[in-house]
């Protein structure tokens, strides 16, 4: 049998390379980004801006991929607040060109959308049928990506996640570890919970989904739609933070703040875990606990 076709775009990020890694022993894997920063294993790999309509339709079009997996953003939530104009342009345009790619050569589009979009004010973790209600540009701008892949296409998977860390990229425990080598005491806010969710356990999930959605039982419907994947559990900020920091054997201390003291350019949910139970229910896969995949990491 031929393998699978995959186009990875954002290969060159942290979620990217450890795509390319996951999945290159089963599908033919090409990988896509606006700079290669990574070597990683692919069959080629193209020079790609979304925001542009022609490149993307140059790329996608004649590789003709079976699934595109779009994982390509601009991620820097308060860098959103203080450019509306780019951050629209990349993820609500850049996927709105994808969708369209995608659409004209049938392939199935899986689109990388965070826990952000909820405005964090209920008790219990997300579900995929609740209402959405951003509170930054950020978020909003990934809900407006979302809302053009569901109006583009039939064929897709549009995954919420967040708190991503991995080795491949700018991350909150990386970070942690680097400024404990240089201070005694962080600051770390207290009142932010959420699940921490490591990028090579979302791959793993990623390949589920895949595998799950090609099943022959599945290949007429293959369960398209919006689902919710993280690490389960939940933590605050300033809880994860002391976590990493115990399993790192460092003795710098940690100081809980709230949100309103630290006064960052853009809002963040107080709430953002996300229930997991349609994408165990579909593909029978369950991912671990935050703390067993942090310990790994670290």
């Amino acid at each position: 049998m031929l393998k699978k076709r995959i186009l990875i775009i954002g290969s060159s990020g942290m979620l990217g390379v450890d795509l390319s890694q996951g999945l290159y022993h089963e599908y033919e894997v090409f990988g896509a980004d606006i700079i290669r920063r990574s070597s990683f294993a692919i069959r080629g790999f193209y020079k790609l801006d979304i925001t542009k309509k022609q490149n993307v339709l140059a790329v996608i079009v004649p590789l003709r991929p079976d699934i595109v997996i779009h994982a390509a953003a601009m991620t820097d939530v308060d860098g959103c607040e203080s450019d509306h104009k780019k951050a629209y342009k990349i993820n609500s345009d850049g996927t709105k060109n994808i969708a369209y790619a995608c659409k004209a050569i049938g392939a199935t589009l899986i689109y990388l959308s965070t826990d952000f979009v909820f405005n964090g004010r209920r008790k219990s973790p997300y579900k995929e049928t609740d209402k959405a209600g951003p509170l930054n540009i950020y978020a909003d701008s990934k809900l407006k990506g979302e809302m053009r892949v569901k109006r583009i296409l039939k064929k897709y998977f549009i995954l919420r996640t967040g708190w991503l860390y991995g080795k491949h990229g700018k991350n909150f425990v990386d970070t942690i570890l680097k400024i404990s080598k240089k201070e005694r005491v962080l600051k770390v806010v207290d009142d932010q919970v959420g699940s921490p969710t490591y990028t090579k356990d979302l791959v793993k999930a990623i390949h589920a989904l895949i595998r799950t959605a090609a099943k022959p039982q599945n290949r007429r419907a293959a369960g398209y739609g919006i689902y919710h994947i993280s690490n389960s559990g939940s933590v605050s900020w300033y809880n994860y933070a002391k976590e990493i920091l115990r399993l790192a054997k460092s003795q710098t201390e940690v100081v809980p703040v709230s949100s309103k003291e630290l006064d960052r350019p853009a809002r963040r949910p107080r709430m953002s875990v996300l229930d997991n139970s349609k994408f165990v229910k579909f593909t029978s896969y369950k991912m671990r606990n935050w703390q067993e995949a942090l310990e790994e990491y670290v």
